[in-house]
């Protein structure tokens, strides 16, 4: 199974629509919490890896690159590459954005759902695929042998050699359409339940603290820093407020792509020893 960008999946499982356009807005508005009023896209920092026959995408956003080094990558491309008021480079915290005054073609997916694949086989198609192309080949040029590139690379770390910009779009009027209470970090969902006049506040940490706060359903997203501890302590808490009754029925979705529906009277069979789904 696939990994499917979160919000779409999360919007799916609720039997709620998903936003055709604008995502980068959602992202930015979920950041600052201010509705961004221009044409937005989302500039995820990657590194395109060249191998024998093709090019390999390579995510590293996430808020694993410090803003020491966003910082002046996205300040040199906006020295660089801007020379007219059409469009031009930001950074909010960890993301990066492309602002433009007319809308400029771009991916659909976030580089999480391109990571370890082929870029082109995301990009747009169609006359529209050539601005893209032009733009993604100017940031790798700019960004090839910068100096924050030349030192991530003698401390083994990834360059950020190019930019994948997605989402782009308007930020949608605001409206009020029932969200279920949501628990996460995540900015692009924070965006949408801003959107949609919802609940949204931060992951509290662990799942007792959702259950206390919503007793009829919520949406939690736990940190992405790969702690197996968390996962594990999150699970357990789940397993006891299915057995205890405090939730009927869950969905699990894992950044695999892996999805599982589980109720309370099978709520054994995952965590049984030795779960396929668990390992």
């Amino acid at each position: 199974m696939e990994p499917k960008e979160l919000l779409g999946q999360i919007l799916s499982t609720l039997n709620l629509p998903t936003p055709e356009s604008g995502l980068g807005a959602l992202q930015m508005w979920g950041q600052t919490g201010d509705r961004p009023t221009v044409w937005i896209a989302a500039a995820d920092a990657i590194y395109l890896e060249p191998r024998l026959d093709h090019l390999c995408l390579h995510a590293i956003g996430n808020g694993s690159v410090p803003t020491s080094d966003l910082r002046p990558l996205f300040d040199y491309l906006q020295q660089t590459l801007v020379d007219n008021a059409n469009f031009g480079f930001a950074r909010v915290g960890s993301c990066g954005y492309l602002r433009a005054i007319a809308p400029i073609a771009t991916a659909d997916m976030p580089s999480y759902v391109v990571n370890g694949q082929m870029p082109s086989e995301f990009m747009p198609s169609g006359e529209a695929a050539a601005s893209y192309r032009k733009l993604i080949s100017e940031v790798e040029m700019s960004l090839h042998d910068h100096e924050v590139n030349q030192r991530r690379q003698d401390e083994g770390l990834k360059p950020v050699n190019c930019l994948w910009f997605w989402g782009g779009g308007y930020a949608p009027e605001q409206n009020i359409e029932p969200h279920p209470p949501l628990f996460a970090n995540d900015p692009l969902l924070k965006g949408h339940w801003f959107s949609k006049t919802g609940v949204a506040a931060n992951w509290p940490g662990n799942i007792e603290a959702c259950l206390e706060a919503s007793v009829a359903g919520f949406v939690a997203v736990t940190p992405v820093d790969d702690d197996p501890e968390l996962l594990e302590a999150c699970l357990h808490e789940l397993r006891e407020a299915l057995l205890s009754g405090r939730l009927s029925r869950l969905t699990l979705m894992f950044c695999d792509g892996v999805q599982a529906e589980v109720e309370r009277q099978h709520a054994w069979r995952l965590w049984r020893n030795q779960s396929v789904l668990l390992d």
